[in-house]
C-alpha cells in the first residue's frame, strides 16, 4: 500500500469562487491595444509589495487583479482591503474570493496605519470585502482604521470605498461620523444588470446610501464608479449619471470591465477611448465636480491626484457663487 501525503494547506485547497464552479466557460475576448499594460518589475513595486507583506495586509490591487498595480505600486500607492480577503457576496464580475470569512484581525487598524506612515502616503484609499456576517457590516472596523491612520499620519487624507451595509441599521452613520475625506461607494453597473452582475446588492439602496452621506455631512466628498462593457446601453449609463447627481455625488469614475476568468461574467464589448471621452464630457455637463473615464480607470487609480483636483474644483465653484 502506498500512502500519499497531502501537503496542501486549507487555503490552497479552498476553491476561490465555489459559486461559479458549475458555470460553463465563457469566451474571453482578445484585449485591444489600448488596454494592454506591462508586467510589474520596478524597484518601487518590489518595495511596496514588501511593506504590504511585512504588515500582513491585503490589497484590492492584488485580490481583484487590477491592471494598474505596476504603475501604482511603483509610486508607493496601494489600496488596502480590510477585514480579510474573503467576501460574503458573489458578484459575477469580481475576482475577490467568496466564502465564509475569518474573524476580524484586531491588529489590522494599527498595521494599516503603520504601512501608511512607512509609505509616506499623502492620500490613502481603504476598501473592504462585504461582511454580511457581521452585525454592523464592518462599520466599527472601518472606524478603527480611520482613527488609527489619523493618529499615525495626521496629514494623510483618507478615502474609503465601502460595501453597501445592506440591512445594517446605523452602520453608515457610524462610518460617516469617523470623518473620512472621501466616501466612495460603487454602483458598479446600470440597474438592469444587477440581477446578473451584482445579485446581492440593490441599485436604489446604493444610490440612497450615497445620498444619505451628504445628508449626514454636506461637506464630505462623495464618489461612485461603474464598469462598462457588461452589455449596458448608452442611455442607461446617462440615466445612472442623473441618479447619482440627484444624490449630489461629486466624483464619477467609469472604466472598462475586464473578465478575470472564464467563469466570470463575459466582456460584452470593449468601449473605445473616444466613447469614454464622450461619457466624460456628458458627465461634466451634468454637474459632477470630477470625472475619470478611460479604459483603465479604476476607483482608486490616481486617487491622490484626483482628490487634489476635486478639492480645487469645489473651491472654484464656491468662489464663483
Amino acid at each position: 500500500m502506498v500512502t500519499i501525503l497531502d501537503r496542501m494547506t486549507p487555503e490552497e485547497k479552498r476553491v476561490r469562487h465555489p459559486e461559479k464552479a458549475h458555470r460553463p466557460d465563457t469566451e474571453v475576448l482578445r484585449k485591444p491595444e489600448w488596454i494592454r499594460v506591462k508586467a510589474p518589475t520596478s524597484k518601487g513595486y518590489a518595495e511596496t509589495r514588501s511593506i504590504v507583506k511585512d504588515n500582513k495586509l491585503v490589497t484590492v490591487c492584488e485580490e481583484a487583479g487590477c491592471p494598474n498595480i505596476g504603475e501604482c505600486w511603483d509610486k508607493k500607492h496601494a489600496t488596502f482591503m480590510i477585514m480579510g480577503e474573503i467576501c460574503t457576496r458573489a458578484c459575477a464580475f469580481c475576482n475577490v474570493a467568496t466564502g465564509k470569512p475569518n474573524a476580524l484581525d484586531p491588529d489590522e487598524p494599527e498595521n494599516v496605519a503603520k504601512a501608511v506612515k512607512q509609505m509616506g502616503l499623502t492620500h490613502v484609499v481603504i476598501t473592504s470585502v462585504d461582511r454580511d456576517d457581521l452585525e454592523d457590516g464592518g462599520a466599527e472596523h472601518f472606524e478603527k482604521v480611520i482613527w488609527a491612520i489619523r493618529a499615525a499620519s495626521p496629514e494623510t487624507t483618507i478615502e474609503i470605498l465601502t460595501p453597501d451595509f445592506l440591512k445594517k441599521p446605523g452602520a453608515l452613520e457610524r462610518v460617516v461620523a469617523a470623518k473620512p475625506d472621501v466616501f466612495n461607494h460603487n454602483l458598479e453597473t446600470v440597474p438592469g444588470n444587477y440581477l446578473t452582475v451584482r445579485p446581492g446588492a440593490r441599485y436604489f439602496h446604493s444610490v440612497r446610501l450615497l445620498q444619505r452621506v451628504k445628508e449626514l455631512d454636506p461637506t464630505m466628498f462623495t464618489k461612485s464608479g461603474i464598469m462598462v462593457g457588461l452589455g449596458e446601453e448608452r442611455n442607461e449609463v446617462l440615466q445612472l449619471m442623473d441618479d447619482l447627481r440627484t444624490a449630489d455625488v461629486d466624483f464619477l469614475t467609469i472604466g472598462q470591465y475586464l473578465q478575470p476568468t472564464r467563469k466570470h461574467h463575459q466582456v460584452m464589448s470593449f468601449v473605445t477611448p473616444d466613447e469614454f471621452k464622450s461619457y466624460e464630457t456628458v458627465a461634466y455637463s451634468k454637474g459632477f465636480l470630477m470625472v475619470s473615464a478611460s479604459p483603465l480607470t479604476r476607483s482608486s487609480h490616481h486617487a491622490g491626484d484626483d482628490f487634489a483636483r476635486l478639492r480645487a474644483a469645489r473651491e472654484k465653484l464656491q468662489a464663483a457663487r
